[in-house]
């Protein structure tokens, strides 16, 4: 990948190398080529890359234009672009030669016509190759005047001239493309230029933005840009685009995206637009309106031409407009329309971008009559039952409807929708709630109906959602219950939430398990389910949601920030007990002896058996117990709850607690690059405009475990300073003091270690307190402090006294075996922890057996092996050392088995191979030779090779291509 004014080229090198040969072909193997690429391509990039490799191999070439329009176009054109040419070719004949074929060109031509010209254009540039030979390269072939292009390409098939190799590039030729239809027959050959790779796009990515790029990112802009995804100036388009409007995060070396995915968009830039995606004639000014219009329409709600056809004549001139612009729109392919005559933009970036551009027509007036057009016809509930699609339609179009009809039809839809089609189900009722007051008896209806479908399909971004119409409808239940004590009838038309009678208690069971459904999705998103999570103005809890309590009594076992404890000199608030009926234990929402289950998993084994004991009995007691342990020791809300529901469990969905969960089971299988980018989009999530996401505190001490591990103490740091200092979970406090200590600070980390733990226990967090301790107890271990081994030990055995998991049995297994030399206990813990699937704790388990002799060779080679696998740091590998010498051992040394090497890979070190400095490679490769280092850096991280001779010699030897780090295929690999 190189650079040439600023504009990237990547994934391109075949094609430059094949221009570059082209270029260099002067003499008898002289050549015509012809590029061609849609707009946006890279073709000028790629000629002008060809021709300073071209140039910096010694060869002249020579940039010919006829596009002015100062000559007459014909062979006159082009005998003045190529006087022009010449002239940098400072000869004195060659002045005289072209100087005689222009004046040819400038008499009458009744006889001879243009082939006299021609023939003395081409004899001239002959004689001029001969004394110094040079190539020809012409751009933008597209723009030349058609008899300029006709001269040109008769020069080339009939009379051309000898020893003068010659580049052309332009978009591709169409057969009514007279002049450039007889180029592309002139050519000896074609080279079109394919869509970049995703691999390519990611490369070009990370080069315009200085610094990787997470794959989430890559696969979000691939996705925006559709059939341009392959467009290399599209990609730049969309990231230009995307970073004037702070659209990106970096986190931890990565680049993030922190906008919604339907908001990524190409440029504003109207001629730019013009010019990159329409392929033909680009629109005029009203085309390009009536295009943003349809943007518009088609952001909220489907379009179909039946909809559009169904409108009465003679209505509002603005839709018939935008009908207009269908057509032409569907005729140069950037709408298209599928069997069910939906339309839809091709490139969802266009449409973003066409979305920012303004526009003249009123778009909400159209979905109003859509609307109309059936439920006038239809009826208010027919319609939005027949055509659930109505409900999106209802939404954009807002106030141009009135609200009676817009919540019929939004509710038909609804109902009917929420088996076909669920999410647009939750977008109808979110709609309908909108519209509603919270007096109306159908409140609280829709409400249990919305969360009920939420929850089934796990949707807890949409029952989170719920929370502002819910307290609102809480609020009034309130106002309706006070009415009704002073004058004993309801208040407005709802069912008064205290009165008697049947209806009374299935509306109080009804808003009893929204609520509930509520407090769950907050906490599937992290958040803690209070009013002030949800927009509400009132910052503390109403009465009516003290059955949130026992939810969010769940925030701290968990690392969700805030959780709320009674002032002090309050009294708690009384136990809550269930409404009879409106939740049978059966159901998917936990009970209030499931909720203290959850809870009890990070306290002492005697409260947790107490909170089992309370359930039925379970087939295997025991293995709940362990993983609830496990899963508070990692924060691990969605194995917990999948733990104690089992099948009742409806599933973490996409929410924040799934993503964490997904990046614990990463972590602990040894995939830490795959944990960093679940992290990685954790964060970026939650700073997402438009989402309703939280973040894990755990998953940021997870991110900061491993990039301190990993020796990068810089991101490791940010991640820690990104956890609020309230957190007291101890998987915070057993990352703070791995970045403590090998950070320097050793006193300090101890200490502090020492504080974390005691606020854990103040906090009743007693799981994960064991991997505080035994960190402390090994870090006592590194800096020869005996006594404070025996404390920290001591401390374990009384932690696994209280606690009874097999955590806790682990560690304290391990710490006997570094303290007391205990080899049958570490041999116990590694194969606990082996069956268990945690890499990082069996390659503890592996020194502690180097450390204390047991078959000290072989385990040093396997943890020489995972340490390498995890990317471990610098100080792992001095600790093995230490370890090594101190026994007399030799530390293996493992190369990592890496992807195989890139195109760009091979290019470099056959470069090397070839002797080629620093400083030349960088001119070949258009680069700085600060970059050559640094990709030389890598490649010998890759390759396991120690310098440049040891790389070239892997080369030559063949050695490369037999641990399968070259690719079949890639050109230069067969020596």
């Amino acid at each position: 990948m190189g650079v040439y004014d600023g504009r990237p080229v990547t994934g391109r090198d075949g094609e430059i190398r094949e221009v570059t040969r082209t270029l260099l072909s002067t003499g008898d193997a002289a050549r015509v080529l012809l590029i061609v690429g849609a707009a946006g391509t890279g073709r000028t990039t790629v000629l002008e890359h060809a021709r300073r490799a071209a140039v910096e191999e010694g060869a002249r070439v020579l940039r010919l234009r006829c596009h002015a329009d100062a000559s007459p176009p014909g062979a006159t054109a082009l005998a003045d672009g190529v006087h022009s040419a010449l002239a940098k070719v400072h000869h004195r004949r060659n002045t005289a030669r072209v100087g005689g074929a222009r004046r040819a060109a400038r008499q009458p031509t009744a006889q001879q016509g243009e082939l006299t010209q021609l023939a003395a254009l081409s004899e001239a540039l002959t004689e001029a190759a001969r004394d110094t030979p040079f190539a020809l390269v012409v751009d933008d072939v597209e723009r030349l005047p058609s008899a300029t292009a006709a001269a040109l390409g008769l020069l080339i098939r009939v009379f051309r001239p000898a020893g003068v190799p010659m580049a052309l590039a332009g978009r591709p030729v169409h057969p009514r493309d007279g002049g450039a239809s007889q180029l592309a027959a002139a050519a000896d050959r074609l080279l079109e230029l394919p869509p970049l790779r995703p691999t390519d796009v990611e490369a070009l990515m990370e080069h315009v933005l200085g610094r990787p790029v997470e794959p989430a990112l890559v696969t979000a802009v691939l996705r925006a840009l559709g059939p341009m995804a392959g467009t290399p100036e599209a990609v730049l388009s969309v990231l230009d685009s995307m970073d004037g409007h702070g659209g990106f995060l970096e986190l931890g070396g990565h680049v993030c995206l922190t906008e919604p995915e339907q908001a990524l968009r190409l440029t504003t830039d109207v001629a730019q637009l013009k010019r990159l995606c329409w392929p033909g004639e680009p629109p005029d000014a009203a085309g390009l309106d009536g295009a943003a219009a349809v943007a518009r329409a088609l952001e909220h709600a489907e379009i179909r031409f039946d909809d559009l056809h169904r409108l009465k004549p003679g209505g509002p001139r603005r839709a018939g407009l935008v009908d207009r612009t269908l057509t032409p729109l569907v005729e140069d392919g950037i709408l298209t329309v599928d069997e069910d005559g939906r339309a839809s933009f091709a490139v969802p970036a266009l449409a973003a971008a066409l979305r920012a551009l303004p526009t003249h027509h009123d778009v909400a007036s159209l979905h109003a009559l859509i609307t109309r057009s059936l439920s006038d016809r239809l009826g208010a509930e027919t319609a939005g039952g027949g055509h659930p699609c109505l409900a999106d339609h209802v939404t954009a179009a807002g106030a141009e409807l009135d609200d009676a009809l817009a919540v019929d039809v939004l509710l038909a839809a609804a109902r009917t929708d929420a088996r076909s089609d669920w999410p647009r189900s939750v977008r109808a009722y979110s709609s309908a709630l909108r519209r509603l007051t919270p007096y109306d008896r159908r409140t609280t209806g829709v409400l249990y109906e919305s969360a009920e479908l939420s929850l089934r399909h796990a949707d807890h971004a949409g029952a989170l959602a719920l929370g502002e119409p819910l307290l609102a409808r809480l609020y009034a239940s309130s106002a309706e219950r006070t009415t009704a004590r002073t004058t004993g009838t309801g208040a407005g038309s709802g069912v008064p939430e205290g009165s008697g009678g049947q209806d009374g208690r299935q509306a109080r069971g009804r808003l009893g398990y929204v609520t509930e459904v509520w407090a769950l999705a907050a906490l599937h998103e992290h958040r803690l389910p209070y009013a002030h999570d949800s927009g509400s103005s009132d910052t503390g809890p109403p009465h009516h949601l003290a059955a949130v309590r026992e939810f969010a009594a769940l925030a701290g076992p968990y690392g969700i920030v805030g959780a709320v404890c009674p002032p002090a000199g309050e009294d708690r608030p009384p136990v809550r007990r269930p409404v009879a009926g409106h939740r049978p234990r059966t159901g998917p929402l936990p009970s209030p002896a499931e909720l203290r289950l959850l809870a009890a998993a990070s306290g002492g084994h005697a409260e947790l058996l107490r909170a089992l004991d309370a359930l039925p009995p379970e087939a295997n007691r025991t293995h709940t117990m362990d993983r609830l342990r496990h899963a508070t020791a990692h924060a691990d809300l969605a194995d917990a709850l999948a733990a104690v529901l089992g099948d009742r469990y409806t599933g973490a969905g996409d929410s924040t607690a799934a993503r964490h969960h997904a990046m614990v089971r990463r972590y602990l299988e040894g995939d830490w690059d795959g944990a960093l980018s679940a992290a990685r989009r954790i964060e970026a999530r939650s700073r997402t405009r438009g989402t309703a996401a939280a973040t894990a505190q755990g998953a940021r001490a997870l991110a900061a475990e491993i990039h301190c591990a990993r020796g990068e103490l810089g991101h490791a740091r940010a991640w820690l300073e990104l956890i609020p200092d309230e957190v007291t979970h101890p998987l915070v406090g057993w990352a703070r003091l791995g970045l403590r200590y090998w950070s320097g600070e050793t006193a300090q980390a101890l200490q502090e270690a020492r504080e974390d733990v005691r606020r854990a226990r103040g906090s009743g967090l007693l799981s994960g307190i064991e991997k505080v301790l035994l960190r402390h107890l090994s870090y006592a271990l590194l800096e020869g402090m005996p006594e404070a081994m025996g404390r920290t030990l001591d401390e374990l055995e009384a932690l696994h006294e209280e606690v009874g998991s097999a955590l806790t049995r682990e560690t304290v297994q391990l710490g006997r075996g570094l303290v007391h030399g205990d080899v049958d206990g570490a041999l116990a813990a590694l194969r606990s922890v082996d069956g268990r699937g945690d890499v990082y704790m069996g390659l503890l388990c592996r020194l502690c057996l180097v450390e204390i002799g047991d078959d000290s060779d072989r385990r040093l080679a396997e943890a020489s092996y995972l340490a390498q696998s995890l990317g471990i740091g610098r100080a792992t590998r001095t600790t093995l050392g230490h370890m090594a010498r101190r026994r007399s051992l030799v530390l293996p040394r493992v190369r990592p088995a890496r992807d195989r090497l890139s195109e760009a890979d091979v290019r470099l070190t056959v470069l090397v191979s070839d002797g080629a400095t620093n400083r030349q490679i960088a001119a070949r490769l258009a680069s700085s030779e600060k970059t050559v280092e640094r990709r030389l850096t890598q490649l010998f991280q890759r390759t396991g090779c120690r310098s440049r001779a040891e790389l070239a010699a892997a080369w030559l030897d063949g050695s490369l291509a037999d641990r399968g780090l070259v690719p079949d295929g890639v050109p230069g690999t067969a020596r």
